[in-house]
């Protein structure tokens, strides 16, 4: 396989939007290929995540949008994987790339719901469970990961300022970070005293529900002659699904999805989990990263859950977890957050990351679920 790079990323600020996904995915990857140093006309094939656009009454968005960059002739795919949408679009770039079709392809996830009342928005979020079993019987994912949450606490005790600390942690970050939904910092007083959504979670466990747009660009080695910015180098681009529905799991103590695509990942990368610098995880809930970082292996079972209380996974820790602020305080746009992962990574690579830059940079890890761990995307990225 060719190497393959990612050399230009853009994303706009999560939260609500005025115009719709369409425009914004266009306006995000126009800028992720001008940052690329590139012209759409260069661009062989665009992947579009978008799992909701018939929340906008628009279907098939890859080609609308490949029309407003000027390239309709260009084929597009448009990927729905629930919140895996948009890395799952950019594991299908890598494989163009890598294997020869394509000398560079477009990543755009983007996603529109804040037009929707909040039982209309949480319904379309429910139907990427089990519809017949878990969401017809009142399921929605905050009680599902609430779940999760239950059997990880009667496993591993342990008081609410363990979880806390995550979200603690993640607004802290997100204060500093102009893609941010959410831009300010919340104290552990203003956690605990907020309300129990679906017990053990509290309000500020919870991820929001976001409007956002964001694009990379991935392209081969031998076609970027001046790169125009600092490349991430793709070393292992692994997915992996499990068991949808959680009636049927023999183990709630993690996602099964996670451990075998970290496995695939670190294999193809020929590296360990102690070679990874930083890593942005899929935290939709507070519980999400402990049990993200445990299936990955940087932690054993039960002792996930002390690493931000024990600032192990801050910005300047020996682990940073989510500089962006994670899908807590960044937001989760559904389909965009893939590649919003992605592109916390190319600022960290290329000296944007003003005010929230890790200590060490060389090295760093993506992880994204699709629903609770039905599917998981792990990439791996370096410097050239």
């Amino acid at each position: 396989m060719r190497e393959t790079w990612v050399i230009g990323a853009a994303s706009n600020r999560f939260g609500k939007m005025a115009e719709s996904g369409r425009e914004a995915g266009t306006r995000v990857a126009l800028a992720a290929i001008d940052k690329a140093g590139l012209q759409p006309k260069d661009i062989g094939y665009t992947f579009v995540a978008n799992c909701f656009g018939i929340a906008e009454h628009q279907a098939h968005v890859g080609p609308l949008i490949n029309g407003g960059l000027g390239i309709p002739e260009v084929p597009s795919c448009t990927i729905e994987s629930a919140c895996a949408s948009s890395s799952a679009a950019l594991h299908e770039a890598f494989v163009h790339v890598a294997g020869g079709f394509t000398d560079a392809a477009l990543v755009v996830g983007t996603e529109k719901l804040s037009h929707l009342d909040t039982l209309a928005a949480t319904s379309y979020f429910a139907i990427a469970a089990d519809y017949p079993f878990e969401t017809k019987n009142g399921a929605t994912f905050p009680g599902l990961y609430a779940t999760l949450a239950s059997a990880y606490q009667a496993a591993f005790p342990n008081p609410p300022e363990m979880l806390g600390a995550i979200a603690v942690k993640n607004h802290e970050n997100a204060a500093l970070n102009p893609h941010a939904h959410f831009q300010r910092k919340i104290s552990m007083d203003t956690y605990l005293s907020s309300p129990i959504i679906a017990s053990p979670l509290r309000l500020y466990d919870c991820c929001p529900f976001s409007d956002g747009a964001a694009a990379v660009v991935v392209a081969a080695k031998e076609f970027v002659k001046k790169p125009a910015t600092e490349p991430l180098v793709i070393r292992a681009s692994a997915r992996a699904g499990s068991i949808t529905e959680m009636q049927d799991r023999t183990d709630l103590l993690g996602l099964p999805a996670t451990r075998v695509a970290a496995a695939k990942a670190f294999r193809q990368a020929h590296m360990e989990p102690k070679d990874i610098d930083f890593m942005e995880v899929h935290d939709c809930f507070t519980i999400a990263e402990t049990l993200a970082i445990e299936d990955l292996g940087f932690f054993p079972k039960g002792e996930g859950i002390r690493a931000a209380r024990e600032g192990i996974t801050a910005r300047d820790g020996r682990l940073p977890v989510n500089t962006s602020g994670g899908l807590k305080a960044k937001g989760h746009p559904v389909s965009a957050t893939g590649v919003s992962q992605v592109v916390e990574v190319f600022e960290q690579f290329n000296g944007l990351a003003h005010g929230r830059e890790v200590p060490k940079n060389g090295t760093a890890l993506t992880h994204n679920v699709g629903a609770t761990g039905g599917s998981c995307s792990v990439h791996i990225f370096s410097h050239r």
